[in-house]
């Protein structure tokens, strides 16, 4: 009798997807503010990045290399700002290499997207079901889009039906093309329709987009670039006045003049720094 209940195989039920881990996050939905909306853009970085850890130990390595840059350019110069400069580029560091992460990571997964999408309408023209489809090509998909359908699929699996488990794969992955696709998915399991031929539609869409986007930034390379030059000079010359004459900012600090042109300029410099990323990031949507 034992021996019989050891081999039945575990009914599926959505309860059961509910012992899933839940990821750790510091933005809520509730709450429209200003600080939860840095936290909830925290929480995506994190999440679609794919550089493996929580929120929490960025956090700690940004507050490590914050300390560690502050203290060994105080006690090789022992000028404070100096020293503060190169702490919060230390600080910020982490960040930006989680930025760069999830480009990378993004970029990748627009360019698997089309061969996967053509595997989906092949499995459908077998007669499986989505969700066997679904499961066959999970496996087959290489890292990072595999690892994303891997979790849907094991959400399947642990009792969620296919619109409740590819909910959140536009927000894990952050790729907007990703929203027609679960769409498509969602209304063709309740209405029906001849799904590979639109599989094979949005597959030939996503080519043309990719197509796009290549000669969009093919043109703009020079632009972008430039605007990524400006962001990085200005720190650049700040160290190397620093670090060729320690006294040079204390003397620009001294008088009330040389601090409100700092500051106004320090103001001035993280709009722009903001907007220029913005106008980026936008123009690399996918």
């Amino acid at each position: 009798m034992s021996a019989v209940l050891a081999n039945r195989p575990i009914d599926r039920l959505p309860e059961f997807s509910e012992i899933l881990r839940d990821q750790e996050t510091f933005g809520s939905d509730d709450d429209a503010g200003f600080g939860n909306s840095i936290n909830s853009w925290f929480d995506q970085l994190m999440v679609q990045s794919g550089i493996g850890v929580g929120p929490s130990m960025l956090l700690a390595m940004c507050l490590f290399l914050g300390v560690v840059g502050f203290g060994m350019t105080f006690v090789i110069q022992e000028n404070f700002l100096t020293s503060l400069m190169i702490g919060v580029m230390g600080a910020v560091a982490p960040v930006v290499t989680a930025v760069f992460a999830r480009q990378r990571r993004q970029k990748k997964m627009m360019q698997q997207l089309p061969a996967m999408i053509d595997e989906l309408a092949r499995a459908a023209k077998t007669g499986r079901s989505i969700e066997q489809c679904w499961e066959l090509v999970s496996h087959d998909t290489p890292s990072p889009l595999g690892d994303e359908l891997m979790d849907c699929n094991r959400r399947m699996k642990m009792g969620d039906d296919l619109s409740l488990a590819l909910q959140a794969l536009p927000h894990r992955t952050g790729i907007i093309t990703l929203n027609i696709l679960v769409t498509t998915l969602n209304v063709h399991q309740q209405t029906g329709g001849d799904l590979v031929s639109v599989l094979e539609r949005l597959s030939q869409t996503i080519r043309d987009r990719l197509l796009f986007f290549g000669r969009l930034r093919a043109a703009t390379v020079g632009a972008r670039w430039t605007a990524i030059m400006m962001l990085a000079l200005v720190p650049f010359i700040v160290i190397f006045f620093s670090l060729g004459d320690p006294e040079y900012f204390p003397k620009v600090m001294a008088s009330s003049m040389g601090r409100i042109a700092t500051i106004t300029a320090i103001v001035f410099q993280i709009i722009g720094t903001s907007w220029i990323l913005r106008i980026l990031h936008t123009s690399q949507r996918s």
